[in-house]
């Protein structure tokens, strides 16, 4: 067998193959090192920063926190809406987590009904991954301390410290401000398409959003922007401890100060007692909703928690209605308060206000009688009189004397048929009726006959109206000169907002306006006026100028009576009253409307507004100090003077008296 045989033909050829190899695998090789310390260059100095919060990130962990909703408060600085804390208890849903098991330990630690059990588990099945579910608010401090001792032996279970809405005046301010709530599906589907949103916070279960009113209007305002804690956690998520150092803080939301007064707004839900109505107080001078009181009213801080469907029933359907917001939403006939706004339109009219009209309790028109509520008449009667005596036979043949044409200016200019812009919303522009109105209401009777206008000469007919418009006409009426618009928010944030007064004036000479006032001051000061005795306010020389009414809501004939005994009470009269005090010097002005009352506006609505108007009068310093003030000294003269009860002289000298005759006692 052969040996194998190496030739080499060229040994300088094949040292220079060898060459090339090398050279080729060393410039890979120099590339490749180069390549790689770039590689870890770039890793080590310019992206060092980068994966050291990749890091930190899977040590340590953000919990999110829901900001302090900001503050609401009246005009003087009172808390109508603030936050307290809240012990709550939240399990944090994971891939692995048994919740039936969880709900079980929990269960022997704190009190979980049926009914909450089966709420969290639906929760929890319905949650992403990681997000919090809340099983109990409000705990109290055991319960808290029996959750947090036992905390390594509850996965995934935390127990913790927010804050929930408290309103410390309960249902007094529950239409106006409204309450908070939890996020629902329709309000997670409405902010899917908004950038501006914050979607994580809208998922926490601690978060709140506002649902009526104030909270409603201003939610941005109100929320602020979300902060964090920054835990430290295991490979599993699991909290091993906090960091503080760490954590970024809240910006609460901005404080909205109302021009409500929290005095004023309470004494007006008190007198309301039982009663279904509504309160609106305006200042003639500003514009300023001092009042905006609707009753009966609700709790809200009830609807802050979630009330069961039992208890949510009960409120709708119960017949005096405590969701609705009467102050706006409710619209009303005005009855006789409406004569002030027909009187002022038939003096633009050209009527002469010493023309006089007979009544005699009873009016022949169109086939039929309109009856006034005096029976036997209130006799011969000018504007001046009918208002005070609020005779119905005077403004039935006034109306049809100029027509709704000119009545539905004179309403629009006082504030009628129109909503404000107050910050809120819910605000019904109700009706009042003119010729074109129901041209294009009534297709099949477009004609405005002249039997319409009778009954709207007296505030009912075509004419719907709410308490809040009612206030700013009287408010209008008070100040003679601006036409008022009503300012519900004071400020944002420290920002001041408009002010009702800076508008044009009102479209009526002042002399017009003084018969009308006039007019509103005998029904409340003269002996004979329709409430009187239910206007004096006890508060010596400042008086309060107003006008009763009384609107019917079924036809009198059915029961053959205008008394409301017996009668059921949806089918009851509506009772009203607006008022302006002091006349002298107009300061406020309201409104106060009793619906059902089944009285008159003078024995119904009267006696509340004497009560509100007070609390009015007597918080202003200037009309306190007008009240207070000392009367002056009378002046007498040494013949004036009398002696009865006067000490008796001393003693003096002089002859014995003769002794008593007999049988007197010396």
């Amino acid at each position: 067998m052969s040996e194998p045989s190496i030739f080499f033909f060229e040994v300088n050829e094949r040292q220079g193959v060898f060459h090339r190899r090398a050279f080729l695998l060393g410039g890979f090789t120099g590339l490749g090192l180069l390549a790689l310390g770039g590689r870890l260059a770039q890793l080590q100095l310019v992206e060092a920063q980068r994966y050291q919060k990749l890091s930190a990130g899977n040590q340590f962990n953000y919990r999110l926190v829901p900001p302090p909703r900001g503050l609401i408060l009246d005009r003087n600085g009172v808390s109508l809406a603030s936050n307290r804390p809240n012990f709550r208890l939240i399990i944090n849903k994971d891939k692995d987590l048994d919740a039936e098991a969880v709900m079980d330990d929990l269960a022997k630690l704190v009190p979980i009904d049926g009914t909450r059990r089966a709420r969290v588990l639906k929760e929890l099945d319905r949650a992403p991954k990681k997000a919090p579910v809340v099983v109990m608010e409000d705990l109290s401090w055991e319960e808290f301390s029996r959750i947090n001792i036992r905390a390594p032996e509850l996965p995934n279970v935390t127990a913790d410290m927010g804050e929930v809405r408290v309103y410390p005046f309960g249902g007094a301010f529950a239409h106006v401000i409204g309450y908070v709530a939890k996020v629902s599906d329709k309000d997670l589907e409405a902010a899917e398409s908004d950038s501006t949103q914050d979607q994580e916070l809208l998922h926490h279960p601690g978060f709140r959003i506002g649902k009526q009113g104030v909270e409603k209007a201003f939610d941005r305002q109100l929320r602020g922007k979300a902060g964090a804690t920054k835990t430290e956690v295991d490979a599993q998520g699991r909290v091993v401890r906090l960091d503080p150092a760490g954590d970024i803080p809240p910006t609460p939301g901005k404080e909205i100060h109302l021009t409500l007064d929290a005095d004023i707004q309470n004494r007006a839900l008190e007198v309301m007692d039982e009663e279904s109505g509504a309160i609106v107080m305006i200042d003639c001078r500003t514009g300023d909703v001092l009042c905006m009181a609707s009753a009966p009213s609700f709790d809200a801080n009830r609807l802050v928690k979630g009330l069961s469907g039992a208890e949510y029933k009960a409120l709708a359907e119960y017949e005096r209605k405590p969701l609705l917001d009467k102050t706006m939403t409710g619209v009303y006939p005005p009855g006789s308060t409406f004569k002030p706004t027909v009187a002022l339109a038939a003096l633009s009219a050209g009527v002469n206000p010493a023309e006089h009209v007979v009544c005699t309790g009873g009016w022949s028109f169109g086939g039929r009688v309109w009856h006034c509520h005096k029976k036997g008449g209130h006799g011969v009667q000018n504007m001046h009189d009918a208002i005070k005596n609020s005779c119905d036979v005077y403004f039935y043949q006034m109306a049809l004397r100029i027509g709704p044409d000119p009545i539905h200016t004179t309403a629009t200019a006082l504030g009628f048929g129109q909503t404000f812009d107050i910050g809120i919303p819910g605000q019904r522009k109700g009706l009042v009726g003119s010729r074109e109105w129901k041209k294009q209401t009534f297709k099949r009777d477009p004609v405005w006959h002249p039997g319409d206008s009778v009954p709207y000469g007296i505030g009912q007919g075509y004419i719907n109206v709410n308490a809040l418009q009612l206030a700013v006409m009287c408010a209008r009426l008070a100040n003679g000169k601006r036409a008022l618009n009503p300012r519900l928010i004071k400020s944002i944030g420290g920002v001041d907002q408009p002010h009702g007064d800076a508008v044009g004036d009102l479209p009526f000479p002042s002399e017009h306006l003084e018969i009308v006032r006039a007019g509103m001051a005998a029904v409340a000061n003269d002996p004979t006026g329709g409430a009187y005795k239910q206007s004096q306010l006890g508060l010596g020389d400042v008086l309060m100028a107003g006008k009763t009414g009384t609107a019917q809501v079924r036809q009198y004939s059915q029961t053959g009576s205008r008394s409301n005994q017996g009668v059921p009470w949806r089918l009851k009269d509506h009772n009203l009253f607006i008022a302006f005090a002091p006349y002298d010097n107009p300061r406020y002005a309201m409104s106060v409307l009793v619906e059902h009352g089944g009285l008159f506006g003078s024995s119904a609505a009267a006696p509340r507004a004497r009560e509100v108007m007070r609390v009015a009068l007597l918080k202003d310093p200037e009309i306190r100090a007008r009240i207070e003030k000392p009367m002056p000294m009378p002046t007498m003269n040494e013949s004036d003077l009398s002696t009865d009860g006067a000490a008796p002289d001393a003693p003096t000298d002089g002859p014995d008296l003769p002794p008593p005759p007999p049988g007197v006692p010396q």
